[in-house]
């Protein structure tokens, strides 16, 4: 029963964790939940000694609050208080944030440092057996609809990219600034079509919307995104997680970006002989027209 209890937990997120279990809750632990749900964007970078402070609780009250919300410690509840942070603040909200990050360090190696982090983070957590599986629903798709939202469809749009020069006519970057839009582009999908799409927090309406529509009229869904507590996670098949960051108004995107230059590495080497024919063909296009510098100087 207690497994059952723990599994359905580490599927919601912490202000469902605390409306869950509230009331088992002391009184300093209600003060403690009452500060973080309306404080989460000042209590996501404190330690739990300052946090208790805050609070007016002990800094034992809020390790107990930890494990009372089936957190492994406090650093897994402070995690879990700073992906609050990433889902619900505004520009106004990160900007804030950053400014006090970056004030010891400064912003060029703290930016670096929190990338680096999120990469090590990545690595330990990837799934090969998703990713791998991501990698044969791009190879069998009959048609490859790409879809990111704002800053991710960069993302989106470097993958189409590279994966245009792989397959024939089959790929499809979908580029849209409203739902309808995104509906119309994808208004054929079916089943032997594949859909990737990517949102990190704030998560994306319209690219959760596509999914939840494709998924609908049969086609398989991939997404990428930060967590598997991700809204679009209910409807993909497959789910790549790469950590991302709040950089003021930035959305730090270098993990989902390595996970980019790794599916298309993927597929490259599954596909050789046909991208390598289709290269050799590219390559004789660009020195025809002169495309790139060749000049050492």
């Amino acid at each position: 029963m207690r497994e059952q209890v723990v599994n359905q937990l580490n599927s919601l997120n912490l202000l469902q964790r605390i409306e869950k279990k509230e009331s088992s809750f002391s009184k300093g632990q209600k003060r403690l939940a009452a500060y973080i749900t309306e404080n989460y964007d000042i209590a996501a970078y404190l330690t739990a000694s300052k946090l208790g402070k805050e609070a007016g609780v002990s800094e034992s009250t809020v390790v107990r609050f930890a494990y009372q919300l089936e957190y492994e410690g406090y650093p897994d509840l402070q995690k879990a208080i700073q992906v609050i942070v990433k889902t619900n603040s505004n520009s106004i909200q990160r900007m804030s944030l950053s400014s006090k990050r970056y004030q010891e360090k400064g912003v060029l190696k703290s930016v670096l440092y929190t990338d680096a982090d999120r990469l090590k983070e990545t690595i330990s957590d990837v799934d090969s057996e998703e990713f791998d599986k991501a990698v044969n629903m791009i190879n069998k798709a009959r048609r490859l609809y790409i879809l990111g939202a704002r800053s991710a469809a960069y993302l989106a749009g470097l993958m189409g990219y590279y994966f245009k020069m792989m397959f024939e006519d089959n790929i499809i970057i979908v580029d849209a600034n409203s739902t309808s839009e995104t509906l119309e582009q994808i208004y054929n999908i079916g089943e032997d079509d594949v859909i990737m799409g990517i949102t990190f927090p704030r998560y994306s309406k319209r690219t959760i919307l596509a999914l939840q529509y494709a998924k609908n009229h049969g086609a398989k869904t991939i997404a990428l995104t930060d967590n598997l507590q991700s809204p679009i996670t209910d409807y993909s098949d497959c789910t790549l997680i790469a950590k991302s960051d709040v950089m003021t108004i930035v959305d730090s995107l270098v993990s989902p970006l390595s996970v980019v230059n790794a599916l298309v590495t993927a597929i490259a080497l599954l596909r050789k002989e046909d991208v390598e024919k289709r290269l050799m063909a590219l390559e004789e296009l660009w020195n025809e027209y002169d495309v790139y510098n060749r000049s050492l100087t």
